[in-house]
């Protein structure tokens, strides 16, 4: 199992390994999942995952290219921002959703999904031109996510740019390295993704670490990165999004440029689109004691299936179950389900994510 270029610091630091996207990775420090949590709701937190993928590609029109590919319109963006996109299948199955990063014409990154960073640069390579080139810089560079409401003072200190809107990138020099700040991040607080070469990451997280004492950060690993997302209603590939599921069933269908006249998996997701979906994507409220998880059946009260749990946690927030589910599409919002937790029956209520209001602006 690879290491990330952190690894021996995360050891060095007391954090609970653990196996993540092929990764071995930290699930959490000493502190606990909650502290970790409530540390980048309410000042700020340091992950590291430099497991995702790293690409970029590069040539005559590349824009056009990746744009031929991806679901979403790069179109609507403009150099120096980033976007949200997808990479389907042809039955419209979402192969990995990930962030675009456009530079100009003749420069796209992209980070996708550790585990299907990989999979993404095949599935360029083989549709890519004769003077396109696909570079997986996956074991190249590192990444940083400082996320929280003090995010930006933090940055400030080490002489790093905060003033980019959201969505928004810029690329910098810290102590002579080369690196990317993106105002981007996977947790609903205001923060920063920091893209750096691997030899220069360990420096870089040591004095992320040092000058953020006086603010309260903490290290954190991918357990409070889990309740974070879960609170936003942000999906998670291999759970509330697959090959199997589609943009439209995942309600991330305002991240596909339905008028571009060709990307991956098009006519299967506007055959769909058109059709409607057979299942779609909600929020669930526990209204009783227990904590949904994923893979759990959902009932009606009449003891019916009418879908799954995709994911499930206890909010540190909320102080209470959510979860992610598919369900059936003659569920409305704010109606009373259960979930069939091991046998005993969790009351729910059916509502739109978040459950924590979004603070990224």
């Amino acid at each position: 199992m690879p290491e990330v270029p952190l690894h021996e610091t995360h050891v060095a630091l007391g954090a609970k390994m653990g196996p993540f996207g092929g990764w071995d990775m930290p699930i959490e420090y000493s502190a606990g999942t909650v502290a970790e949590h409530t540390a980048v709701r309410t000042a700020v937190g340091l992950f590291d995952v430099s497991h995702m993928g790293k690409l970029r590609i590069t040539g005559d029109d590349a824009f056009g290219f990746v744009n031929s590919i991806l679901a979403n319109d790069l179109n609507r963006i403009e150099p120096g921002h980033a976007q949200y996109s997808m990479l389907c299948n042809e039955s419209g199955g979402i192969i990995d959703d990930l962030i675009v990063y456009l530079v100009g014409r003749d420069e796209v990154r992209i980070i996708p999904n550790a585990s299907n960073a990989s999979t993404v640069a095949d599935a360029l390579n083989a549709a890519a031109p004769a003077g396109i080139t696909v570079a997986n810089r996956h074991l190249e560079q590192g990444i940083i996510a400082v996320q929280g409401p003090k995010s930006g003072d933090l940055l400030k200190v080490l002489g790093l740019p905060t003033e980019n809107d959201y969505m928004a990138f810029e690329d910098a020099t810290w102590n002579g390295h080369e690196l990317t700040v993106c105002r981007t991040g996977y947790t609903g607080e205001h923060g920063y993704e920091i893209v750096i070469g691997n030899e220069g990451i360990v420096d870089l997280w040591n004095a992320l670490l040092e000058a953020g004492e006086p603010l309260g950060v903490l290290p954190c690993g991918l357990g409070a990165r889990d309740t974070l997302r879960t609170e936003m209603g942000y999906p998670l590939h291999g759970q509330d999004i697959s090959p199997e599921i589609s943009p439209v069933q995942a309600r991330t269908g305002w991240a596909v440029g339905w008028k571009k006249e060709h990307f991956a998996g098009r006519d299967a997701l506007v055959a769909e689109k058109e059709a409607g979906a057979s299942r779609l994507a909600w929020g669930l409220l526990a209204t009783g004691r227990g904590i949904p998880r994923g893979h759990m059946q959902v009932k009606n009260p009449a003891g019916e299936i009418v879908g799954e749990t995709t994911s499930g946690t206890f909010s540190p927030t909320l102080q209470i179950g959510i979860a992610l589910a598919l369900l059936s599409p003659s569920i409305s919002e704010g109606d009373e389900l259960v979930v069939d937790v091991r046998g005993r029956e969790l009351p729910v209520k059916v509502v739109k994510p978040p459950f924590v209001k979004a603070s990224t602006k």
